[in-house]
């Protein structure tokens, strides 16, 4: 009896342990066999997607909180040959599920005919909080598609999403894809589509498997769906027509290419995002957040056309022009890391397909030819020389792009290989100096030419152009800069040297062959060759940039430019400024810019607005602000969908819509809340105003998060490991145990602190200048603090909280002391014994 029962219990025990052993099916997928469905929900139940395979294969449902968000179509693979469109979702197969603790697989998905078989493995496994999809493809023979779905997620309409973020910076916005069949394909996966009323976000991750690469294109279906259709092949697609991203009233927007036999493969992962929280652009006091943060997703990155190709025109009509400077600007103010990865790949590929030999950079890229002078256009890159005349300002923009994405990147490796390129487009333009005056000419000599030299594409300035030469000084300021860092300071010295003559030159009177005119308040456009002014129509990008650059640093000169700009905008109501304020002489300009005002010729083009911004900042900050908010009204009433705006009616004009008419709030980044990130630290130059006392924001600079919290004379700025406090501006950088801070940003003055352990760093500096340096420190350590910048060889008296010591600078000006910190640590260093 004993035994029985022993017996017994040994079986009961054994089957339990059995039963334990198993691993634990994943709660969040249900299979129901019956109806052949199975649904994959995460945690919190904020995506959930159902699987049909009862005819077939799709996704039926894709739903957010709840709500479907596809259409009838649902998401499905397929192909498209010559012979027809086959797809998982309009056959029916002999479709096998496989069970695992963690996931579901389903084998046995089949479409094609005779010529190409496709069998596919759909593996879906839950994580926390995100759904992982694999599809893996076998394809019976090689072939040539016409399309491919892998997958194509049908979405009920255009209005489910307001757009979606793309994985190379860009994004596409649903109501640009006004027009059925409406396409825009770009040669990347990943993107997160978002709805600005609810706050709700999809984020769709794609990873091709090894050895191939994907695509996605975006379109307006015949049945009014917003459709998002990825393809995975073994090489990069071609464009169908010319070079186009973006195609009207077609679908096909990639050119037919060739698959092979053999398997195919893709990992995509589905999250729910919390928009309003993930793209938050925290509290600015006195600014619309929500309004800046839509701007910055949708007209901000309006201008990546595609992976290498980024701009400030957009995809729309396939443009993008070199001879703008702000592009690494733009970026700044998006902070986004893909869009700066692919600003570096764009400025690469425009070394190596843009640049001439003699190192003449070419003006601009489009899809196709028409707009070039002849012989100019490159069918292969798009790259050409614009028809309306050689714009000189691709040479500065160029070098000003590439020195500003490099304080972003911080990569060393990247500047030094555009350092050859970077001093040879310098050179082709430091050559043009035939009169020896300091200022550099232009390819045309005088307005009877009827050719353009800058942006201002159909005014013919020329010879002597003030607005290329004011952005060549910031060009040779700022290359001056990468070249003392690459270890050259020979080239900086001379770049600096150039700069300072262009800006005496500049500054002269029109008489003495400068640009200044005493007579007018403003700063001239250009001069011919025979020595013939014009521009004297008080011409805004070229007042604002000779300010902003810092040419003009006379303060009279200032408040009579920014004061007559304000008096006669305001006088005209006007929401922005300008390209100029008084008419170009007929002869000056090309017929589409008359009569006045039109077009180049008196019409608002925000796209310089970050001049305007920069120059009025520490002038007159609530005028700068004005123009700021004026631009974020603007976008809610049209989303700044335009090229320009009418000087007469103020509405919206111009097919060629802008990215760059975001620039504005670029400025509010840059120049007001001093977001100056330099290549090996972060950097805050505030212009704060009552007005934005308590903004709060965190930005993103080389994978480390900084929280800033600005007020007027009060800036803080921490991280995991660190935070400073200053009421002037400054830059810092933590590495491994060691805090530099950098006073005014800048290299000439900084405090090394050196921490025994790796423990956070608290310094706020209390007061700095040359009567005295005081500074405390929060955290206990044992620290090692070095001051540069002193005054070599000379005494100073050091109080660390009520104890006094004397210590003498070595000969480079630099003062060492240690001291364990117990308790909070204020030091006070002043010349003298």
């Amino acid at each position: 009896m004993i035994s029985k029962t022993l017996s017994a219990f040994f079986v009961l025990l054994f089957f339990q342990q059995l039963s334990f052993s198993q691993p634990k099916r994943n709660d969040g997928i249900k299979h129901d066999p019956a109806a052949k469905t199975i649904t994959i929900t995460v945690p919190g139940k904020k995506l959930s997607i159902v699987i049909d395979y009862s005819s077939g294969c799709i996704i039926k449902q894709l739903n957010i909180k709840g709500n479907n968000t596809l259409s009838p179509s649902g998401v499905y693979t397929g192909i498209e040959t010559k012979n027809g469109t086959f797809t998982s979702n309009n056959h029916h197969n002999n479709i096998k599920i496989t069970e695992t603790p963690n996931g579901i697989t389903l084998t046995g998905i089949s479409y094609g005919d005779a010529t190409l078989a496709v069998t596919e493995t759909w593996n879906f496994k839950l994580t926390v909080n995100k759904i992982l999809w694999d599809i893996t493809r076998q394809y019976s023979n090689a072939a040539q598609l016409e399309d491919q779905a892998f997958p194509k997620w049908n979405f009920a309409d255009l209005s489910v999403w307001k757009g979606g973020i793309i994985d190379n910076g860009g994004m596409v916005w649903c109501k640009y894809l006004k027009q059925v069949n409406d396409t825009y394909g770009v040669h990347t996966g990943g993107v997160t589509f978002w709805n600005a009323k609810s706050g709700d976000a999809l984020q769709i991750t794609a990873k091709p498997g090894a050895g191939n690469v994907i695509a996605t294109k975006y379109s307006h279906s015949a049945k009014n769906e917003f459709t998002c259709t990825q393809l995975v092949t073994n090489a990069p697609l071609q464009q169908r027509y010319n070079l186009s991203r973006f195609v009207s009233r077609k679908a096909d927007v990639f050119a037919p290419f060739e698959i092979k036999k053999g398997k195919v493969s893709a990992h995509f992962e589905l999250q729910y995002e919390d928009y309003f929280t993930k793209y938050s652009r925290g509290t600015l006091t006195g600014i619309d957040a929500d309004a800046v943060r839509e701007l910055m997703n949708t007209t901000g990155r309006y201008g990546v056309v595609d992976n290498n190709i980024i701009g400030a025109n957009g995809w729309l009509t396939n443009w993008k022009c070199m001879h703008e400077p702000f592009f690494a600007q733009i970026g700044m103010a998006v902070d986004d890391k893909n869009y700066t990865r692919n600003l570096s790949a764009t400025l690469n590929q425009e070394r190596d397909q843009a640049m001439l030999p003699d190192g003449r950079v070419l003006s601009r890229w489009h899809n196709e030819p028409g707009d070039e002078i002849p012989g100019t256009y490159n069918a292969k890159t798009g790259y050409y020389e614009a028809q309306w005349g050689y714009t000189v300002d691709s040479q500065t923009g160029y070098l000003i792009n590439t020195s500003e994405q490099f304080d972003l990147t911080g990569d060393l490796a990247w500047l030094k290989s555009h350092q050859q390129s970077c001093e040879k487009a310098l050179e082709w333009l430091l050559k043009r100096d035939s009169n020896n005056n300091g200022i550099f000419e232009m390819v045309n000599n005088n307005v009877a030419e009827k050719k353009a030299s800058d942006w201002l594409d159909i005014v013919y300035a020329g010879y002597e152009n003030a607005f290329v030469n004011a952005q060549l000084y910031e060009a040779l300021n700022l290359w001056a800069n990468c070249e003392k860092v690459l270890g050259n300071p020979q080239k900086s010295g001379y770049y600096t040297a150039v700069a300072q003559r262009l800006k005496t030159a500049m500054n002269k009177p029109v008489e003495e062959g400068g640009f200044w005119s005493a007579a007018k308040r403003q700063y001239v456009y250009w001069r011919d060759k025979d020595g013939s002014v014009h521009g004297d129509n008080l011409v805004t990008p070229v007042n604002f940039a000779v300010i902003a650059f810092g040419i003009c640093d006379d303060p009279q000169r200032i408040a009579l430019i920014l004061d007559q700009i304000e008096q006669r905008t305001t006088a005209e109501k006007l929401f922005h400024w300008p390209l100029c304020f008084d008419s170009f002489k007929r002869e000056e300009v090309q017929g589409g810019n008359w009569p006045f005002p039109k077009y180049e010729n008196g019409d608002i083009f925000p796209t310089w607005g970050y001049l305007g911004i920069r120059a009025y900042a520490k002038y007159n900050k609530g005028i700068a602000l004005k123009y700021v908010n004026n631009i974020l009204e603007q976008y809610k009433k049209d989303g700044l969908s335009s090229q320009r705006y009418s000087r007469v009616t103020q509405l919206g004009m111009g097919d060629d819509i802008l990215a760059g008419i975001c620039t504005t709030i670029t400025g509010l980044y840059r120049d007001i809340y001093g977001i100056r990130p330099m290549w090996n630290r972060m950097g805050l130059e505030p212009n704060m105003s009552k007005t934005l006392n308590g903004t709060q924001f965190s930005y993103t600079l080389r994978d480390t998060v900084y929280q800033l919290k600005l007020s007027v004379n009060d800036y803080a700025m921490r991280t995991n490991t660190f935070s400073v406090k200053s009421n002037e501006s400054f830059g810092a950088s933590r590495s491994g145990s060691k805090l530099t801070y950098y006073h005014h940003n800048r290299d000439s003055s900084l405090l090394h602190i050196a921490a025994a352990s790796n423990h956070p760093i608290d310094l706020q500096i209390n007061s700095w200048d040359s009567r005295e340096i005081s500074f405390t420190i929060t955290q206990p350590n044992n620290y090692e603090f070095t001051i540069t910048g002193l005054q070599p060889g000379n005494d100073y008296k050091i109080w660390t909280n009520n104890t006094v010591q004397h210590l003498k600078t070595k000969t480079d000006g630099s003062l060492s002391l240690k001291q364990v910190c117990k308790t909070s640590t204020k030091f006070v260093i002043k010349e003298g014994v």
